[in-house]
């Protein structure tokens, strides 16, 4: 097995045209009844016309036990098309096969930016559908006889992946992690294992995010959700903005308070979402007559900033809810309770709750 970077590979590989759609029927894999993750759609070797392995390929009883998660550093295309992600797996193969003189595709799976995913080297899809061992790929030194590697199509060191390739990305993660048995916390970046950018850093940085997701969809569904308290890590304020135990209603131990003033000095809350969707946010605070009848909340969603403004003298010691917004997977700020408003009541900073819808 060649000790080659994969990254010295991919480089130098063809850009990609649009390509003419190929043959062969795309394959809903499904799994036993048992199975608690539905099977994601893969196309097959067979459906997007790969060739044949140069050699035999080595197989083997043991299961993988992690997956290792890749970038392809190719362009960042904005072909999203089926015929497209064919055409990639067609162009990862020839690249491997004639330059890097390997017997076939290096990776067992690939995800092309539209979303689509690929089977990589011939009998990953089979042994990943029967859960049982796998075949010996190619895509990191060390790891190729216990990961299952997955392309991401695209050069992510400062630039995150598509909304439909890092959505399909869980779906595969989940169903690779249901039918082996594997932990949401054993996927990892190639850089992990050994000297690389790859899969680039902001890919790598929405690794915990992926994690998350994937525990979630492990977990049976149940919707993902986190609390951001005023003293938690998630939080932050500047000295201006003052720490009260005074209300009963408050969440946690405390919470904090600030003047209104026509300047830019909000409290800021910030999370790390584990994939791109809808979220409802929902805030907690104590109420007082004495504290702000109109506190905005500015809601910084992926569609753009949304204020929404918030009666602090009722309504306390529960949650309300702000609303349901789209956001980008990752780590991000998601609201702030900004200070410039009318009057000269306190505006309340205490906690706030997003739940995935």
């Amino acid at each position: 097995m060649s000790s080659l970077s994969r990254r010295n590979v991919f480089r130098g590989a063809v850009l990609l045209g649009t390509g003419a759609a190929l043959g062969g029927l795309e394959l809903s894999i499904a799994g036993p009844a048992a199975a608690a993750i539905a099977a994601p759609t893969i196309a097959s070797c067979a459906t997007w016309g790969a060739r044949n392995p140069s050699s035999t390929l080595s197989q083997i009883a043991t299961d993988a036990n992690k997956i290792i998660i890749h970038h392809t550093a190719t362009a960042n295309s904005t072909d999203y098309s089926q015929a497209h992600a064919y055409a990639l797996a067609k162009s990862i193969q020839n690249y491997h096969m004639d330059s890097n003189g390997w017997s076939d595709t290096g990776q067992h799976f690939t995800v092309s930016r539209g979303g689509f995913i690929t089977e990589g080297r011939h009998y990953s899809l089979s042994h990943l559908t029967s859960g049982n061992g796998m075949v010996v790929g190619a895509h990191c030194p060390g790891q190729n006889d216990q990961a299952i590697g997955i392309e991401n199509e695209g050069t992510y060191t400062s630039t995150t992946p598509p909304t439909a390739l890092f959505n399909k990305l869980v779906d595969l993660c989940a169903y690779i992690c249901d039918r082996y048995g594997i932990a949401a916390t054993k996927i990892y970046g190639h850089r992990d294992f050994i000297s690389t950018e790859c899969p680039g850093d902001a890919f790598y940085a929405q690794l915990p995010a992926l994690r998350s997701a994937v525990a979630a969809k492990l977990s049976g569904g149940t919707a993902w959700s986190t609390i951001v308290d005023n003293s938690s890590a998630g939080f932050s304020a500047s000295a201006s903005w003052g720490t009260s135990t005074y209300s009963t209603q408050r969440y946690g131990a405390d919470y904090r308070y600030a003047t209104p003033v026509a300047a830019s000095d909000p409290a800021y809350y910030s999370a790390t979402l584990p994939s791109a969707g809808n979220y409802k946010i929902e805030t907690w605070y104590p109420a007082d007559p004495g504290y702000n009848a109109a506190t905005p909340f500015i809601v910084y969603s992926s569609a753009g900033s949304q204020t929404v403004t918030v009666n602090q003298t009722s309504g306390g010691g529960a949650w309300r809810s702000l609303g349901t917004f789209a956001f980008s997977a990752g780590a991000q700020q998601l609201v702030a309770v900004s200070r410039w408003t009318s009057g000269t009541q306190y505006v309340v900073a205490d906690a706030l709750r997003i739940t995935q819808a």
